[in-house]
């Protein structure tokens, strides 16, 4: 994620603060944004020596950078060779839809009985932001950053853990997946309304109605994978 949209809200994870190298780390939340967002698509060659003149920055860093990234199942690396982008990974979708089904449910559950009015002013602001940006499909990078804000965002609202970016590291291949879907008609607005009906919920203290809104709002996207892996079949496993 842009690390200063995050720093903004006052949203940098603790996790993510304490993780080694600076310079690494901008690095690799750059990749890692440039392979969800499909710039770099799946079998995607990377170049340690062109990145280094893109960043730049010394190898190391790249090469920090690229063993967070193959953690995250994100690249595969060839030693003395070449690393390339992984192709998507339908189990590991599944899986990162069930772990984060399983958190969020339980953070929107927490926050509808006690929530801080300074985390539901946060995500409203967000929603306005994606708002801004809805219409324009040159802006769709910044649309899919600002929804992964806004998930960071509830997470937030509990208080400071590493909860948010434990999701974000397996969330890579379900990220390129939203990507895919992203452009198809009415899911733009379909994340808004999402958006807005768990933070209503939350603001109106209705547990129940708050993880029905997250459960819902998060299996959108899961029901389209077989449909999505069909049209695209060549950035798939």
């Amino acid at each position: 994620m842009n690390s200063s949209l995050a720093a903004t809200f006052g949203l940098v994870d603790n996790a993510r603060a304490l993780t080694g190298n600076g310079t690494a780390q901008r690095v690799y939340d750059s990749l890692r944004q440039r392979i969800i967002t499909l710039e770099l698509p799946p079998e995607s060659t990377l170049s340690r020596t062109d990145l280094s003149d893109t960043y730049d920055v010394s190898q190391t860093p790249i090469r920090e950078a690229m063993q967070r990234l193959k953690q995250d199942g994100l690249v595969r690396i060839y030693p003395q060779s070449k690393t390339v982008v992984t192709r998507i990974d339908v189990p590991q979708i599944y899986e990162a839809h069930f772990l984060r089904v399983a958190l969020e449910t339980e953070v929107v559950r927490r926050l509808a009985e006690k929530c801080e009015p300074s985390t539901l002013t946060r995500a409203r602001s967000i929603i306005k932001m994606q708002e801004a940006v809805a219409d324009d499909p040159g802006q769709l990078a910044i649309f899919q950053e600002l929804d992964e804000l806004f998930h960071q965002t509830l997470f937030a609202g509990l208080g400071p853990s590493g909860l948010h970016e434990l999701v974000r590291e397996r969330s890579g291949h379900l990220e390129r997946v939203r990507r895919l879907h992203l452009p198809e008609q009415g899911k733009i607005l379909n994340i808004l309304e999402g958006h807005r009906r768990i933070i209503d919920a939350i603001a109106a203290q209705n547990p129940d109605e708050a993880i029905a809104a997250i459960r819902d709002h998060l299996s959108r996207t899961v029901a389209r994978v077989e449909d999505l892996r069909r049209e695209f079949p060549d950035y798939f496993v």
